[in-house]
């Protein structure tokens, strides 16, 4: 079954290269359309997979990853819209030389060929993943977790049902259908037929693809991230940023699993916002001196586990820390190289935060869910890079592009 898929996809890629931007423009806005008319097929699909996920005791922010109804159906023809909307890389020239011998050379970009993305619950990536792909002149082979199968099934029909009235080759966009493990050790180890491989999911499934691929791997982020609260802190903003990062969306990566306190500011801040978290159903787990003061709010005991924890879900650790020094350890430490804030009036001390702490993203003065390819006005992305080869942050088109040499000569030979 792969050797077929990865065969069609390889095919499919080669025409894909020779498409112009206005043919994938057109198709990539066409199957947008093609969604819209397939939602109800689409939603009965998403149905069965809640209900099945709802059986197998998922929790509510797991079930919420996996939900979709009309309007994240529209958001995410909205998203291929701007994907249609963006400047195309492909053929983008980076540099030209001319040599002493009257050689040009031309560096330009130029599509992967075929990608292979492993992911799990969240069927919205499905989309995104064929629209960036599609407009970067790749072919893509989906594999999502079994939770969304049903969902991801009856989204790439859609989107391949959509191509056939195009120029484009429906065989660009392909779906693993069977969710057993061996099927992904297949995928990563295809090489010569896959390009590339983006995982995006746990830190078990992002390990696993490290240590056995065979194709070359972009590292997607884990996020345990962190905003840290200098004593030079304004009160009313680090309270917005410190519940905007944890409870908007907490069941995405760049959501907050930690906070780290100044000592000097804690005992004012601290009991502000924990009653504020609570609210909105946050479990806390803080440390000793975080307990003993707020002696009267239920903290859990925070561990080293906890601090080294995605939770993905409405739990935040708390440590309160004697500086700034302090806070960049700890984030060294635990952190998993996605998105850091720091919040703070002094300029000084933000530069320290953001030039020593190793991460994709490091923010003064702002929510770490701003870390996303929308927000950072790159269109829909297909993951966030935590490693530093080749890409790094939210990757959006250009990320999905790798690059040749062109050479124009007139009969020049070395000697």
């Amino acid at each position: 079954m792969l050797e077929k898929l990865t065969t069609q996809a390889k095919t499919a890629s080669r025409k894909l290269v020779t498409l112009s931007s206005e043919e994938k423009n057109e198709a990539i806005r066409h199957i947008g359309k093609v969604l819209w008319q397939q939602r109800e097929t689409i939603l009965s699909a998403n149905e069965k997979d809640l209900d099945a996920s709802r059986k197998q005791g998922l929790t509510e922010s797991k079930l919420d990853r996996l939900r979709l109804d009309e309007t994240r159906i529209q958001d995410m023809i909205t998203g291929l819209e701007q994907i249609a909307d963006l400047a195309d890389p492909v053929g983008q020239s980076l540099q030209t030389i001319e040599r002493p011998n009257g050689l040009t050379i031309e560096q330009i970009r130029v599509p992967f060929g075929v990608i292979g993305i492993i992911y799990e619950s969240r069927p919205n990536v499905t989309v995104d993943a064929a629209g960036l792909t599609l407009k970067t002149g790749n072919a893509v082979i989906l594999r999502g977790g079994k939770e969304a199968i049903n969902t991801n099934i009856a989204l790439v029909n859609a989107l391949r049902d959509g191509l056939k009235e195009t120029s484009l080759p429906e065989d660009a966009i392909q779906i693993i259908q069977q969710t057993e493990r061996q099927t992904i050790e297949q995928l990563i180890r295809s090489k010569g037929k896959v390009d590339l491989i983006i995982p995006r999911g746990g830190a078990g499934l992002i390990q696993y693809v490290l240590e056995h691929s065979l194709v070359p791997v972009i590292e997607t982020g884990v996020g345990n991230c962190h905003v840290y609260v200098d004593k030079d802190a304004n009160l009313q903003m680090a309270l917005d940023i410190a519940i905007n990062a944890k409870v908007q969306r907490p069941s995405v990566c760049n959501a907050i699993e930690s906070l780290l306190v100044h000592e000097q500011i804690a005992p004012a801040f601290l009991p502000a916002l924990v009653p504020l978290l609570k609210e909105k159903g946050v479990t806390i787990r803080g440390c000793e001196q975080t307990q003993a003061l707020l002696p009267n709010q239920a903290i859990e005991a925070a561990t080293e586990i906890d601090f080294d924890t995605e939770f993905l879900d409405l739990i935040l650790a708390i440590k309160v820390v004697k500086n700034t020094e302090e806070a960049i350890s700890h984030i060294d430490r635990f952190g998993t190289n996605h998105s850091e804030a720091i919040v703070t009036d002094n300029q000084e001390t933000a530069n320290q935060f953001l030039t020593s702490v190793d991460a994709a993203a490091v923010y003064h003065n702002a929510s770490t869910r701003f870390t996303d390819g929308f927000e950072f006005g790159f269109g829909a992305e297909i993951g966030i890079s935590t490693q530093k080869l080749h890409a790094r942050g939210p990757m959006g088109l250009k990320e999905l592009t790798s690059y040749k040499y062109l050479i124009h000569g007139n009969g020049q030979i070395r000697e």
